[in-house]
């Protein structure tokens, strides 16, 4: 098993694009570590930073206490499962399995009892005399983790295993990877865009959008207390609702979220309150989950918010409601692109200055700041709400939510949040 540390890693491509920028990680002994992002975020940068197939522009890798930037692929104790399994085509499954152990020169009776006793722990016992080629999917993708385990090495890493199954044979591979993980013990770095292996796989999730490292912690701690608007919106299975109220504090009585036409209030005694409070007179961001509004009858009188019903959404399990409430909204809060910026010659001054010092001579000097309205107020009508096996609505009624004041999400309006995580 190794511990695996990244210290500010950075990895700048030909003609400067950044795709992993000044990132920070730990990965302990044992655990079962799952990057998640959207596509093209930077996570198979690193992971095959970690593998030692891309070279690391900056930063350092430790591997078990080891310093491991320039060490070769073979040197770093570390087996990789790809997204299409990368099989040998001309060798049958056996000969895939025991690939490794041969190229090590191991005893071939040994070799061929682990082969069996592998093949049997990965249910393809019966394919052993078949070729990649004659596989489904699913059966090719066990033998590529099984090929993996059978070098035992000291580190796991798995770029998107399961991204190319359909989703009865994604959830079967999921759990097996999960038992057999766990089963050996070996470090794993895991790497997808799926948010439900990630929540279902992971010791801990650490996510990222472009290049950037935007929350690390255990599952839950990410899901419910997530430290970004970012994290918040792409670990939801439904649209976030993300309105933006002005904050007010009405003669110090309470805390106000006002929304226009509508008003959400934060007690003194909500051990939030006094974190927003700081934003009197500006907005901020509140995001609040589907399932965190209910519908309740007219009389009721505590959080809540009004509308029309605009559509009814059937989901096998669940009906979701979409209201016409006339709520002040904004999209995802999303950082500036150091990448695309720096590859165009139109980095800010941060990202310019980094560039310089690994480019010296190369990088221009930046333009003057732009700055855009593209991520300000706008008007969305539309108020998510789940209401689960049946609709207590029809389309075209005016319905009233209550909203859980526990389950709000506070942000400032570059995304990050007003009450630090509890972590």
């Amino acid at each position: 098993m190794s511990t695996v540390v990244l210290d500010k890693v950075s990895k700048v491509y030909p003609g400067g694009f950044l795709a992993v920028d000044r990132l920070s990680l730990r990965a302990e002994k044992g655990e079962l570590l799952v990057l998640l992002g959207p596509s093209g975020c930077g996570k198979s940068t690193l992971l095959r930073m970690i593998a030692g197939l891309e070279e690391i522009t900056s930063g350092d890798l430790w591997l078990d206490g080891e310093l491991a930037n320039h060490l070769a692929p073979r040197e770093r104790d570390v087996a990789m499962v790809f997204q299409n399994g990368a099989l040998y085509p001309h060798r049958t499954v056996r000969g895939n399995l025991s690939f490794p152990l041969e190229i090590a020169k191991a005893d071939p009776l040994l070799v061929k009892e682990r082969v069996v006793e592998l093949a049997k722990a990965l249910h393809i016992e019966e394919t052993l005399d078949r070729r990649p080629g004659t596989l489904s999917g699913g059966q090719q993708q066990r033998v590529a983790m099984g090929r993996a385990i059978m070098r035992q090495p000291s580190l796991f890493l798995m770029d998107e295993p399961l991204s190319n199954l359909d989703a009865g044979m994604r959830t079967e591979l999921r759990m097996e990877i999960s038992q057999l993980v766990r089963a050996l013990g070996v470090t794993t770095i895991y790497v997808t865009h799926d948010q439900v292996e990630a929540l279902t796989l992971a010791d801990r999730v650490a996510i990222m959008n472009r290049g950037v490292l935007q929350d690390i912690g255990t599952p839950a701690q990410v899901y419910n207390d997530p430290a970004t608007a970012f994290t918040a919106a792409f670990l939801n299975s439904q649209q976030l609702n993300l309105l933006s109220p002005e904050v007010r504090t009405p003669q110090n009585e309470y805390v106000l979220l006002d929304f226009g036409m509508q008003r959400l209030i934060l007690p003194w005694s909500d051990p939030r309150a006094y974190a927003v409070s700081k934003y009197t007179g500006g907005h901020i961001i509140v995001g609040i989950r589907p399932d965190g509004l209910k519908p309740v009858p007219e009389s009721y009188e505590g959080p809540s918010f009004y509308g029309r019903v605009r559509t009814l959404e059937y989901h096998g399990h669940e009906w979701m409601a979409y209201l016409e409430a006339g709520l002040p909204a904004v999209p995802v809060p999303q950082p500036p692109d150091p990448r695309h910026a720096a590859a165009n010659g139109h980095a800010g001054k941060g990202a310019w200055k980094f560039m310089r010092r690994l480019f010296p001579g190369r990088t221009a000097e930046p333009p003057p700041e732009q700055h855009s309205d593209s991520q300000g107020l706008h008007r969305r009508a539309d108020l998510i709400v789940r209401l689960g096996s049946q609709p207590v609505w029809r389309v075209g009624e005016n319905a009233k939510v209550g909203v859980d004041l526990s389950r709000l999400l506070l942000f400032t309006m570059d995304g990050s949040r007003v009450d630090p995580p509890r972590r």
